[in-house]
């Protein structure tokens, strides 16, 4: 039986997707076999030596110590476009906040005092103060065309308004379900050159992190709006709010809340609404559940931000899963150990990404012992499991 630790709050939609025959889910343990979360910070935790993988339900994995759990050649899932359509429609809420200044002719509204007749007289003296734009034939700018990216692009279309993207690593399943009437843009330089809003859609590393900042903003066109319901690093708030004195830009919407922000009229800031909907919720829940459960039934990574995709349909017999360094001649090795003991092999397929590689390998015979600790005796091999 696996053993799961969760440590946070996870949907029981998801949950249901490990049978209780085969899976304990538990709070606590200093021996689980997989762990999922939300946002628990596992970066001063111990690492079992039992965990073979970690399962964020969500897309971001900053809390988790990627680093350090590939070289202990444990698997790290995410869920990236579980919660794409809750983001995409704040992203579209906050298109609308901007344009017409709602949240502050709402705040203005709010505090009016007086008789209702004095209070209609005071609207009109005031209504003007809060004149937004609409968006057809304006121009949206996004950065980072992934699950979301792609979404908010094709919704925005829709909306009448023209649309260039930017992301020199969209992948080809993105490229597919991204509308062709979305432009391309060769340069960030060139995107905030056009846009009328900015739409940031990226992951936070470290080529990222601050690209949004005074120098960037220097060659933003004049009266721009910019939303990042994406990662509060990713911007430079000084430069957005002294972009936003200068008049460079007109207003700034976020989801991600600090005390350079606060109070400030042109900027919203919202308490990271982004993925939180009940629907949202549990399809990352569902997602990373499967994704776990694939993994520790077949050894089918799909989703790792640290190991290769790697599927390979389960025939009669027994499987071999093996982590091991992305280097020359491991492959060879590995065969050797098996040809050695006698043993055939039915199928396999051998996946890498960056430094580490996986192995899957199907043999029509028990697994002895001994083959398992040559194989892990091995110099380069993290971890070897039978399936």
């Amino acid at each position: 039986m696996y053993k799961i630790q969760v440590l946070n709050n996870i949907s029981e939609k998801g949950l249901a997707r490990l049978s209780e025959d085969q899976y304990e889910i538990v709070a606590e343990s200093k021996h689980p076999d997989a762990i999922l979360l939300r946002s628990h910070n596992m970066h001063d935790m111990t690492i079992p030596s039992t965990l073979k993988a970690v399962g964020r339900a969500g897309a971001g994995t900053n809390n988790i110590p990627v680093s350090k759990l590939s070289k202990q050649g444990i698997a790290v899932f995410n869920t990236p476009g579980a919660n794409a359509n809750a983001v995409k429609e704040l992203v579209l809420a906050g298109l609308f906040l901007s344009a017409r200044n709602i949240c502050q002719a709402w705040q203005a509204a709010s505090a009016l005092t007086g008789t209702d007749d004095q209070i209609h007289l005071e609207v009109e003296s005031q209504k003007k103060k809060f004149v937004g734009i609409e968006l057809p034939g304006k121009t949206l700018g996004i950065v980072g065309l992934g699950a979301i990216g792609v979404e908010v692009a094709n919704a925005a279309l829709n909306l009448g308004m023209r649309v260039i993207g930017y992301d020199p690593q969209i992948t080809v399943n993105r490229a597919w379900a991204l509308s062709a009437s979305v432009e391309q843009a060769e340069s960030l330089e060139y995107l905030l050159s056009q846009v009328d809003f900015l739409s940031l859609h990226v992951p936070l590393v470290d080529s990222t992190k601050g690209f949004i900042n005074e120098k960037s903003l220097a060659g933003i066109k004049k009266g721009a709006r910019i939303l990042n319901f994406a990662r509060a690093e990713i911007v430079v708030e000084e430069a957005i709010v002294k972009a936003i004195k200068e008049g460079k830009i007109a207003a700034y919407i976020c989801d991600f809340p600090g005390n350079h922000l606060k109070g400030h009229p042109q900027i919203i800031t919202l308490p990271h609404l982004g993925a939180s909907t009940h629907e949202a919720e549990e399809n990352c829940a569902v997602m990373i559940a499967e994704q776990i459960r694939d993994f520790l039934q077949h050894g089918t990574v799909r989703n790792s931000v640290n190991f290769p995709d790697a599927m390979l349909p389960r025939t009669e017999g027994w499987r071999l899963a093996i982590i091991n360094a992305n280097v020359p001649n491991m492959v060879a090795q590995i065969s050797t150990h098996i040809a050695h003991q006698g043993l055939n092999i039915v199928d396999m397929i051998n996946r890498s990404k960056g430094n580490l590689a996986y192995t899957l390998i199907d043999i029509d015979q028990h697994i002895p012992g001994n083959l398992l600790n040559m194989l892990r005796n091995t110099s380069g091999i993290f971890s070897v499991r039978v399936l």
